[in-house]
């Protein structure tokens, strides 16, 4: 029997990168796994890669009527939610001088406006002993350069987490938040130009991680499902590093 027999999970972003691999993961352990995201064809594609127990509802969590009609699917399903990994976030480089109104009201729109109301909306979904999740950073932690905006998205999430844990308690729902190093994503390519800079980019990062090296997204996804299931029943309003060392030592 899977960590997560019989359960239902939601993976906000699970077409890609770190939601994809939680979504694979929370499936082969017993789940059924609704994903959500922007763009239909990696959703068709990443239910290809689930396998039956997936279920795809295009969406974007800055809308929040998207949000609606993707809490009303899994509501019709009618199990309710014993997990919801809010994933869906997005990033970019922008150092102070150059930051826009658009770039600030896209980042915190979709990291933390997003995220609230994704959280929110699911309250009534949520079955009591319920695990939530929320993806962190590494970046939240230290003073990138250009990173400002993002990292201070990421540290609001962080403070969600803490607060939302003392007040749904009483539920024994529990939240946490993992907190991954540079992973090897489409998401983390994306942020430079070339796939040649990109490279160079990645080699850079891993450097300064102790283990040498980034993280696979399935690593993420392991620690993600290990707070989704009941082999953290004690862990709540924590942060779980899986960052290879790279804010440790």
């Amino acid at each position: 029997m899977g960590l997560l027999e019989g359960k239902t999970a939601l993976v906000t972003g699970g077409n890609s990168g770190i939601g994809l691999a939680s979504a694979v993961r929370m499936a082969a352990e017993g789940a059924h796994v609704f994903i959500t995201g922007r763009r239909e064809a990696e959703l068709d594609a990443a239910v290809a890669a689930i396998g039956p127990a997936a279920t795809a509802v295009v969406g974007d969590i800055a809308n929040l009527a998207d949000l609606d009609r993707l809490y009303e699917t899994i509501r019709d399903r009618g199990q309710g939610l014993d997990v919801l990994f809010a994933n869906a976030s997005v990033a970019e480089f922008v150092p102070l001088e150059q930051v826009t109104e658009e770039h600030f009201d896209t980042l915190f729109g979709i990291n933390v406006r997003g995220t609230l109301f994704t959280v929110q909306k699911a309250l009534p979904l949520l079955n009591d002993g319920a695990s939530v999740i929320l993806n962190g950073s590494t970046n939240a932690d230290v003073g990138d350069t250009a990173f400002g905006v993002y990292a201070a998205s990421k540290a609001a999430t962080r403070s969600f987490a803490r607060t939302w844990a003392n007040e749904l308690k009483g539920r024994g729902i529990r939240v946490n938040t993992i907190t991954p190093g540079p992973t090897d994503t489409p998401g983390l390519s994306g942020l430079v130009g070339s796939p040649e800079e990109a490279d160079g980019f990645k080699r850079q990062l891993a450097e300064h991680v102790p283990l040498g090296r980034l993280a696979r997204p399935e690593e993420i996804a392991a620690a993600v499902t290990f707070l989704a299931s009941a082999q953290s029943s004690f862990i709540t309003g924590s942060s779980l590093y899986v960052d290879g060392g790279l804010n440790q030592i």
